[in-house]
């Protein structure tokens, strides 16, 4: 038996070699760990300056460095709704921020729940940071009423003044979701104002309101790229 397994010396540096692979393997498994919990915050978009969005069908306008005015970029109307604490809510609310707009309703069973999901992600992402905010627009206003949009709003770790989940005039919301923000893309382009609105669309907009991407909100890699650019919109002056 002895001479199978070795000399003690044998079976000692036999020992002493799977001990080291042990702490090398667990170190590696560190090493992945902590490069696969890295803050989102700190990603990076694919590019240093974002495009513009004019228009419905999202064809991306690039401006360079000779372009000194904004007079002919689109930017979002102004509006007056009403968030789940019953606070007015309008332009003025965003001054100097840059924010997500997406579209919703609380009784949603099908894609709402997911965006929420992935909005509260974007929320935790930018939680300590003031320069950027979230709105999401009740798309059936008759039915989610302040109070029930802060039922919602405690259902799902929405934070008091970073998120707003907004109803009013549905001629307002739905012609801010089809006219303004263009989140049905170019499908909002031939929908009459009596149809539904609804949409998985995420839309990123900079301190000047314009329109400056737009992303599935139901894809986490479009979501993480979301964030991404977010940064990068930061580092604009």
């Amino acid at each position: 038996m002895e001479e199978y397994l070795g000399s003690k010396e044998q079976i000692s540096a036999f020992s002493w070699m799977m001990s080291k692979c042990n702490l090398w393997s667990a170190s590696l498994i560190i090493i992945l760990s902590i490069i696969s919990c890295t803050d989102t915050n700190t990603a990076s978009s694919r590019v240093e300056i974002l495009p513009y969005y004019n228009e419905a069908t999202f064809t991306s306008l690039w401006l360079d460095a000779s372009y000194t005015t904004s007079d002919a970029l689109h930017t979002v109307a102004p509006f007056k709704l009403y968030n789940q604490y019953n606070d007015t809510i309008t332009q003025d609310t965003f001054k100097d921020k840059i924010y997500v707009a997406d579209f919703f309703f609380t009784f949603c069973t099908g894609i709402c729940p997911k965006m929420t999901k992935n909005m509260a992600s974007i929320q935790q992402a930018f939680i300590d940071d003031p320069e950027i905010l979230l709105i999401s627009h009740s798309v059936t206003p008759q039915h989610d009423t302040s109070e029930v949009l802060q039922d919602y709003a405690s259902q799902n770790g929405v934070a008091k003044d970073k998120w707003h989940l907004v109803t009013g005039s549905r001629d307002e919301i739905y012609d801010l979701g089809r006219n303004q923000y263009f989140i049905e893309e170019d499908l909002g382009l031939n929908k009459t104002e009596d149809e539904f609105l609804h949409t998985e669309n995420f839309v990123l907009i900079d301190k000047d309101k314009h329109i400056r991407g737009i992303y599935n909100g139901l894809n986490t890699t479009s979501v993480q790229q979301l964030i991404a650019d977010i940064n990068t919109l930061k580092k604009e002056k």
